[in-house]
């Protein structure tokens, strides 16, 4: 007769019916811990406070670098600061005066309204021209897009004063390339065209090389998100009898939105600051009629030696792009609550 044992065997599954729950392993001294309601996980506080540890290098350059140079040009702009106080290290304060002086005057309102239409046009043709690009890169094979990438690289590596020089040479009236093309084209009368002496023709060069500068950025950052897009969604609306313009606006748009969004952003504050390319360009002329409000602030501070007036047109500037930063980022968050 045979005598059968019940074994335990923890190798084999659990009986049908029962639920096998984690049993905490005992401690050296053979009792289980259990977590208990106060209990929290380790390092919780350490963990929380990691992010801002890490941001605070970064947050203490940016007060070094930008916040302290703000607050002196802050004070600087309710001072009267000329030639005669600085000599003899006077301090005199005008209060509002700067600021007074600068709002209630014509020119300054011709400046803002100059910088604001300047921007945008330049934004726009930008930003087109950037995407066409981008979506250019995400088409072409590779040697195509190797091929293309480095042009746009070295595009946007050019340093600035330099790039300004060389279109400085190109629309040179007697011997720039531009005229000589178009004069060759059949246009004699461009053959000795003076491309910096009217308003529209400088701000046409200027434009020109901004939007050659700013493609880069804006084409590579498009790309990039492109690249992010699943080629199922594609796949998916080209079964659906998508065609280009209609997988272009249900696929690829939605999700390089938030990169438009903020490349435009990027973009408006880097050309409504423009300073080397116009300065370099035409010094603002002629007659001062290319000033945009970083040149203009330059010529009435420095140029003029009237520092306080510099300080003030330049803090207004910073308020106008504050705004600008207060609406896109309204917009923003805007958007993310539409979504949720």
């Amino acid at each position: 007769m045979s005598v059968q044992t019940d074994r335990t065997d923890t190798g084999t599954a659990a009986a049908p019916g029962v639920r096998k729950t984690d049993v905490p392993p005992p401690d050296d001294t053979g009792i289980r811990k259990g977590k208990g309601k106060g209990d929290r996980p380790a390092g919780g506080r350490g963990g929380a406070s990691a992010p801002y540890v890490l941001l605070l290098p970064a947050l203490l350059a940016t007060v070094i670098l930008l916040g302290w140079p703000l607050i002196k040009n802050g004070m600087l702009s309710f001072q009267n600061l000329n030639p005669r106080q600085l000599i003899l290290h006077l301090t005199e304060w005008r209060g509002f005066d700067n600021y007074t002086d600068v709002l209630s005057s014509a020119d300054f309102w011709k400046v803002v309204q100059r910088t604001v239409v300047f921007t945008a046009v330049n934004v726009v043709l930008t930003m087109v021209l950037g995407t066409l690009v981008g979506l250019l890169l995400a088409r072409l094979g590779k040697r195509m897009r190797l091929v293309l990438l480095l042009g746009v690289v070295l595009a946007w590596a050019m340093p600035v004063i330099a790039a300004t020089t060389v279109y400085q040479w190109l629309f040179a009236q007697r011997f720039g390339v531009v005229n000589w093309l178009l004069a060759k084209a059949g246009w004699t009368s461009m053959a000795d065209y003076n491309w910096f002496g009217t308003q529209l023709s400088t701000f046409s060069v200027i434009t020109l090389l901004i939007v050659w500068q700013s493609i880069p950025f804006v084409a590579i950052n498009l790309y990039a998100a492109t690249t992010t897009i699943p080629k199922e969604l594609y796949e998916a609306a080209s079964i659906d009898g998508a065609g280009t313009w209609k997988s272009f606006t249900s696929v690829t748009f939605p999700f390089i939105r938030p990169f438009l969004w903020a490349t435009t952003f990027l973009e408006v504050i880097w050309i409504f600051k423009a300073f080397p390319q116009i300065f370099a360009m035409n010094k603002g002329g002629p007659d001062r009629l290319t000033e945009t409000l970083p040149i203009y602030a330059f010529v009435e501070g420095p140029g003029n030696q009237h520092y306080g007036m510099g300080a003030a047109i330049s803090f207004l500037t910073i308020l106008i792009l504050l705004a600008l930063t207060a609406y896109y980022l309204r917009t923003v968050l805007k958007q993310e609550e539409d979504e949720l």
